[in-house]
Order: structure tokens, then C-alpha cells, then sequence
């Protein structure tokens, strides 16, 4: 049994990656697209090792389908509560920021 199935890692939590796209509302860290296929009506982003898949629609963001962080937690829409999606607990100043940092 490998150290790593007995000690698995925490799941992140929405309270964190609001904190990392909150970074990037005040470019205190840089946010860039990437470049990879996704399903339609959504935008992959970094930030700074960070990578989140989110729900865009061109204009308006809804909300953070998958969040990887660089030490390999995950976080998914579905874990999170109803209610505590990221983006749902950025501030309306800071959602604009993001949502202008994406057009």
C-alpha cells in the first residue's frame, strides 16, 4: 500500500479558489487563458500553476467547473455545496475584474 492511498489529499475548498481568482481580480497574481479544447461555453485558465476550468458564456462568467491546484488537490463543481461555488463568493467588483481579465 503506497503512502499515498493512506494519506490521500484534501479536496480544495471553494473558500480557497475563491482566494486564488480573488488574487487575480486585483492582478496581484497573473491570470492567462489556455489553450486547450474544452466544452463549449467554457474557458481554462492558469494562475500561477493554478488551473481552473470555468463556465463562460463570452460575457459572464457562472461558475468554476474544476479547479487543479499545483500540489495535485482537486476541486469540482459537484463537491462543492450548493451555494458556495468560487466565483459565488467573489465580491460583484471582483467577478467584473475577472470577467473583463477573460475579454
Amino acid at each position: 500500500m503506497s503512502l499515498q492511498s493512506q494519506n490521500p489529499m484534501p479536496a480544495l475548498t471553494a473558500r480557497e479558489v475563491c482566494q486564488i481568482l480573488r488574487d487575480a481580480a486585483l492582478e496581484v497574481r497573473p491570470l492567462r487563458r489556455i489553450q486547450e479544447p474544452c466544452e463549449p461555453g467554457q474557458v481554462s485558465v492558469n494562475i500561477e500553476g493554478w488551473r481552473l476550468t470555468l463556465d463562460f458564456d463570452g460575457k459572464r462568467l457562472h461558475h468554476c467547473q474544476h479547479c487543479l491546484s499545483p500540489d495535485g488537490r482537486e476541486g469540482t463543481l459537484e463537491a462543492w455545496r450548493f451555494g458556495t461555488d468560487p466565483l459565488s463568493l467573489l465580491s460583484t467588483w471582483e467577478l467584473a475584474q475577472i470577467e473583463r481579465l477573460l475579454s
